[in-house]
């Protein structure tokens, strides 16, 4: 079940982002304040946190517009427990996202991610989800370490309607 992350999810979440490796574990402060803010309403109302949940969050997404456009938004975090990956969990919490901001006459979905060769399975997910890599910055999060961009068109007639989307990755 995909529901609104609530606050007594905050551990489970930070141990979550722990386990799927996108923060060591003496350094989820800045999540767990950004995760805080955003439960309080202190970022605005269209700061989106989702968690998927069988007792206990196994998934989440955190996605928000990005400031000064018209439309464009980023999921500036996605995690599935790894006990819980490679059955479609993640693809459904992209399509849900997807879905919402679709209904909210969002343009465009970015994600960020880097360019190392262990996240090669990360990029390759989103490319299955109809993601295209949009650009790249070398060295970005240090030296050899790129941030690549996806972009996606959530109403262009030209690109995947989002039913054509892979079904599950």
């Amino acid at each position: 079940m995909i529901r609104p992350t609530v606050s007594e999810d905050t551990a489970a979440i930070l141990d979550l982002a722990v386990a799927a490796g996108l923060f060591p574990a003496d350094a989820t402060e800045e999540l767990a304040g950004v995760l805080s803010a955003s439960l309080k309403g202190e970022l605005g109302p269209d700061h989106v946190w989702l968690t998927e949940d069988l007792g206990t969050p196994i998934g989440v997404a955190y996605f928000a517009p990005e400031r000064m456009t018209e439309g464009t938004w980023n999921l500036y975090m996605i995690a599935v427990h790894p006990d819980h990956q490679r059955g479609g969990r993640g693809a459904a919490l992209v399509r849900y996202v997807e879905r919402d901001l679709t209904a909210r006459g969002a343009r465009i979905l970015l994600v960020e991610t880097s360019g190392l060769a262990s996240f090669e399975r990360t990029r390759d997910f989103y490319r299955a989800l109809g993601f295209h890599e949009e650009a790249r910055i070398r060295d970005f999060f240090k030296a050899g370490d790129d941030k690549v961009v996806f972009r996606k068109a959530l109403k262009d007639t030209t690109g995947p309607e989002l039913s054509e989307v892979a079904p599950d990755c």
